[in-house]
């Protein structure tokens, strides 16, 4: 195995683990409060971030090539899954789609006390509206763009891409 597809592994994880703290500085100093799809994308980043750690780690032993090669090809697929959910969460704020019923309508109340609710309203985040564009791209465009790079490198990494590779 090329020790340097530990090193793409690593970079995977810091780009993951990036996008993450960005979602949270958006969500805990902004104050863009995430919508049900938000918090959805975010599940593939918690997935890849120890699994690129593992692969490379994994990677950096020469007798583990076949390991890391799968590894490597389910960070392709959890990142596939992030950047597919981004373009669906996109296409919805553009009005191409509709979204599902967890994001549109009112918030669901509390199973408790309907009057500790009143006072204290959960904050309901609609997903056919984008809370921030830079560059007429939405934070779901941003998402799918970032998390479809990883996984084409994560893919090209699996298959030994001579550019990517040495």
């Amino acid at each position: 195995m090329n020790p340097a597809r530990a090193g793409v592994a690593f970079a995977i994880a810091t780009i993951a683990a990036a996008t993450l703290a960005g979602a949270w500085f958006f969500e805990l100093a902004l104050g863009l409060a995430p919508c049900p799809l938000c918090l959805d994308q975010r599940v593939p980043y918690y997935v890849a971030v120890p699994l690129a750690l593992v692969v490379g780690f994994l990677a950096r032993d020469p007798s583990r090539e076949r390991t890391t090669r799968a590894g490597f090809i389910a960070l392709a697929v959890v990142l596939g899954i992030g950047a597919g959910l981004g373009v669906y969460h996109a296409g919805i704020e553009w009005g191409l789609w509709p979204g599902p019923a967890t994001c549109a309508g009112v918030a669901p109340t509390p199973s408790g006390n309907i009057l500790d609710a009143l006072k204290n309203p959960t904050p309901f985040v609609s997903c056919d509206e984008a809370a921030w564009r830079w560059l007429g791209i939405s934070l779901a465009g941003y998402n799918a763009l970032i998390a479809g790079v990883l996984a084409w490198i994560a893919a090209r990494t699996a298959y030994g891409s001579s550019s990517v590779s040495q």
